[in-house]
């Protein structure tokens, strides 16, 4: 999962252009909204069509991204947990 976590903050920050950030500058637990990055709802928006381009994965609503988009470790677990169960 450390891997994923590293890819999911290079995407991160090429999917929202945030160019003076590197992925070692993002903490896998740090908020990704408000205090942490100050993502807003456009750049959530965005992080869905990362979800759905990158790893075909829907979410099924609004309050699923709330609890998905809490940190880079919520989001892989996410993508490692929908991936487990595509699998079997």
């Amino acid at each position: 999962m450390e891997q994923l976590m590293h890819t999911l903050k290079e995407q991160l920050i090429k999917q929202l252009n945030l160019n003076d950030k590197k992925p070692e500058d993002i903490g896998n637990d740090d908020p990704l909204f408000v205090e942490g990055l100050g993502l807003d709802s456009i750049d959530a928006l965005e992080l869905i069509v990362l979800l759905q381009q990158e790893y075909k994965i829907k979410l099924a609503s609004a309050e699923e991204g709330q609890t998905v988009f809490r940190s880079i470790r919520t989001m892989a677990q996410y993508i490692t947990d929908r991936q487990a169960q595509a699998a079997s």
